[in-house]
């Protein structure tokens, strides 16, 4: 089992059991980690907003079915990638669950190695975002422990002016605001202007400027 497969947890949510436990048996037969719930509010209810995965989850289900419960994910704040099964796809169905941002639309009975293949590709797109998302916080923890000057210098400095225009603008000397310079690269942990651009626009500092 992968260090990446022990980070990672697919959650399957299907009313059935017996598809719970096929479910779980075989992904778990490719060395992966699953947790089963017989309904999506079991499922809002156990889900670890820590974690990492993917979710496959029965379209129909009593109560709560598969495509109200893809909507309300961003209401519980989880972002996982969905692979959508069920036993009565149709047209509409696979439509409606595509749009929401669901990966893919399968019809039981399935291959077993096309859910598989389905739910690496899943894993690997989440494994991205979580990536992603971890970086974001860590740039965001740094930016909150420069100083107030250190902050206003980084903005200027990342829009272009010079460290005499910075100082200029500021009321401050250069040398003042060379050392301001030195200290907010050290803890935002660049190495060049252009990560500090980078990291800037993760920051929504700079404007105007997309990815």
């Amino acid at each position: 089992m992968t260090s990446n497969n022990d980070a990672q947890t697919v959650f399957v949510i299907d009313d059935d059991v017996d598809v719970r436990d096929s479910l779980k048996w075989l992904l778990e037969s490719v060395g992966l980690n699953v947790q089963t719930y017989e309904n999506a509010l079991a499922f809002f209810d156990g889900f670890d907003k820590g974690k990492s995965g993917c979710i496959v989850m029965d379209v129909r289900m009593p109560g709560l079915s598969g495509i109200n419960a893809q909507k309300k994910l961003p209401e519980h704040n989880i972002e996982l990638p969905v692979i959508m099964i069920s036993a009565h796809g149709n047209v509409d169905m696979a439509v409606t669950a595509l749009t929401q941002g669901a990966m893919t639309f399968i019809e039981k009975p399935f291959d077993d190695q096309v859910l598989i293949d389905h739910v690496h590709n899943a894993l690997e797109k989440d494994r991205t975002r979580f990536a992603r998302r971890n970086s974001q916080s860590r740039i965001r923890e740094r930016y909150d422990n420069l100083t107030r000057r250190e902050r206003q210098v980084m903005e200027l400095i990342v829009k272009g002016l010079s460290n005499q225009e910075a100082a200029d603008e500021l009321g401050i000397n250069r040398k003042t605001v060379e050392g301001h310079r030195a200290n907010m690269t050290a803890k935002m942990k660049v190495d060049s202007f252009a990560e500090l651009v980078q990291v800037a626009i993760a920051l929504g500092l700079v404007k105007g400027i997309t990815e």
